[in-house]
C-alpha cells in the first residue's frame, strides 16, 4: 500500500472531526491520548485506499470516544455512537459495490476496526458493572480469536480468505444493536434485565457460528491463478 488521495482525504476528514470532538466534549481523558489516537488512526488511513474502506475506518476513529463514554457511564452518547458505527457497517458494502467492488483489503479491515470498536465497548461496560465480565470477554474474543487464527494461518504459508461473511455481520450487527440497547434502555432508567438475558444468549451463539463458519472457509483450498 503506499499514499493515496482518497486516504489522505478521508484521513484529514476524519482527523479534524476528533479533534473538533475533544475541543467541545473536553472528554474526561488524557487529551494527549485521545489527540494521539486520532493522529495515528488517520495517518495509517492515508495508506489505505478505497471510498468503502475509508467509511470501514470511521470505526477505528470512534473507537476513541466509545471508550471514554462506556468508561465515564455517559450510556446517551455511547449510544449514538454505536449508532454511527453500526450505520457505517451497513453502508460500507454498498459503497464498495456502487464504487469498486468488495477487495481482500476490506475483508480483513472490518474485523479489525469491528474489534477495537466493540472491544474497547465491552471492556469499557464490564468495568463500569453494566455488561457482565464474560460477555465483554467473549465480545473481544469474537474478534481477537480470528485474527489470531488469521495471523497462524499466514505464518504457515497459507492465505486466509479474507471477506464478508453472513455470520460475521449478523454477530457484529446483534453486538452493536444489543449493546446499544443496553445503554440505551439504562440511560432512560428502564428494566435492562431482559436485554441482558438476549444479549447473553444471543451473542455467545452468534460468536460460536462465525467462529463455526470461519473455521469451514480456512479449511477450503485456495484458487490460484493458472498460468498466462
Amino acid at each position: 500500500m503506499r499514499l493515496n488521495r482518497v486516504g489522505l482525504i478521508g484521513g484529514a476528514i476524519y482527523l479534524v472531526i476528533g479533534l473538533v470532538w475533544v475541543w467541545l466534549t473536553q472528554p474526561p481523558a488524557p487529551v494527549w491520548l485521545l489527540v494521539g489516537w486520532f493522529v495515528l488512526v488517520a495517518g495509517i488511513e492515508c495508506f489505505i485506499p478505497g471510498e468503502a474502506n475509508q467509511v470501514s475506518i470511521a470505526r477505528a476513529h470512534l473507537a476513541a470516544p466509545a471508550l471514554v463514554y462506556s468508561l465515564d457511564g455517559a450510556l446517551g452518547p455511547l449510544a449514538v455512537v454505536l449508532a454511527i458505527a453500526g450505520l457505517t457497517d451497513l453502508v460500507d458494502g454498498t459503497v464498495a459495490r456502487h464504487f469498486d467492488r468488495p477487495t481482500t483489503l476490506g475483508g480483513g479491515l472490518d474485523p479489525i476496526v469491528d474489534g477495537l470498536l466493540l472491544g474497547g465497548v465491552a471492556l469499557g461496560l464490564a468495568l463500569g458493572g453494566i455488561l457482565p465480565l464474560w460477555l465483554a470477554l467473549a465480545i473481544v474474543s469474537r474478534y481477537l480469536l480470528p485474527a489470531i487464527g488469521g495471523l497462524v494461518l499466514i505464518s504457515t504459508h497459507r492465505r486466509p480468505e479474507l471477506r464478508h461473511t453472513v455470520s460475521g455481520q449478523i454477530s457484529t450487527t446483534l453486538i452493536i444493536v444489543l449493546v446499544g440497547g443496553i445503554c440505551l434502555f439504562r440511560f432512560f432508567n428502564q428494566d435492562v434485565t431482559n436485554v441482558v438475558i438476549g444479549a447473553e444468549v444471543a451473542i455467545p451463539i452468534a460468536t460460536l457460528a462465525t467462529f463455526i463458519h470461519l473455521g469451514w472457509v480456512a479449511r477450503r483450498p485456495v484458487a490460484t491463478a493458472g498460468p498466462g
